[in-house]
């Protein structure tokens, strides 16, 4: 099980001086990527250095380029050729592509922080495996619930029930899959409404978008099939609100943690990029906090 930890960069003239700072490559240019950018570039200027970014839109990549690199472009052509230049890269992309940018940068020896961490809840061993061989770590940022350190105190006794409850406005579930194909009308939900109860492993397949917080959970404590998560459309809250609750031999734990979004992603919590923020402090940090 890792820690979540991310980590960026910022923008050096030399490339000597560079090399002396921690390398760091983003895939995945919206608001969460540029947000990190940001950041590390403020932040983090004097252990790490943004050396490439990428995102399947060309003309995203290319502004952040010029937005923390004056003199070179940083905007990288394609994921290998980012992580080739990395040591260290943030996935900030999609489920959809988390995994393969994370085999693919395990495999060539990169340390990698995951934000869209449903796309690899099912490739975790595979993933470990991979890591142990090429000697790299993987970083997977707490995000937006809390509980996660009392969680895995916990694995170390005897576990027997982890749930999920997660509250969102009916307006956060828009375009999701599963909303259409089960005919849910969003708009016409006017009480808390129970759109899923079952496995975080089912949640995770049918919610991509939505709920990261279960995968991190999972990986956490007691695996996709065990977890159990409920999805409700709440039109009362314009938060982002999840209830964990945890039976365990070292006795019952429950948090909720009721989120305020992300100023330039509703669909994603503000916490959840603050929780990558951490993750990178620790990395630099000598003297660790919390298990």
């Amino acid at each position: 099980m890792w820690n979540g930890t991310i980590l960026h960069v910022t923008h050096l003239t030399l490339d000597k001086t560079m090399a002396k700072l921690l390398r760091i490559g983003i895939v995945g240019c919206g608001a969460i990527g540029s947000s990190l950018a940001e950041t590390i570039a403020k932040d983090f200027s004097g252990q790490a250095a943004l050396a490439a970014v990428y995102d399947i839109d060309n003309a995203k990549s290319g502004n952040l380029s010029r937005r923390f690199s004056k003199t070179k472009n940083i905007a990288a052509s394609s994921i290998r050729e980012l992580i080739r230049k990395c040591d260290l890269v943030i996935e900030a992309s999609s489920s959809k592509c988390s995994w393969e940018i994370s085999r693919e940068a395990v495999r060539n020896g990169r340390d990698i922080m995951v934000m869209s961490v449903g796309g690899i809840a099912g490739y975790l061993h595979r993933l470990a495996s991979l890591a142990e061989k090429s000697g790299a770590k993987v970083y997977i940022p707490t995000g937006a619930i809390s509980g996660i350190d009392a969680l895995k105190a916990a694995r170390c006794g005897k576990i027997k029930k982890v749930t999920l409850s997660t509250y969102k406005n009916p307006r956060s579930f828009q375009g999701v899959r599963y909303a259409k194909e089960n005919k849910i009308e969003l708009n016409k939900i006017k009480k808390d409404t129970i759109l899923f109860s079952g496995s975080a492993k089912e949640a995770i397949r049918l919610f991509p978008q939505n709920i990261n917080v279960a995968a991190v959970l999972s990986i956490a404590g007691i695996g996709q099939d065990k977890t159990r998560v409920r999805i409700i459309a709440s039109p009362s809250t314009n938060k982002n609100i999840h209830q964990v609750e945890i039976e365990s031999s070292a006795g019952k734990i429950v948090t909720r943690t009721e989120n305020v979004l992300h100023p330039d992603n509703p669909k994603t919590s503000y916490l959840a990029y603050l929780s990558a923020v951490a993750t990178l402090r620790q990395i630099f940090t000598p003297v660790k906090v919390g298990t």
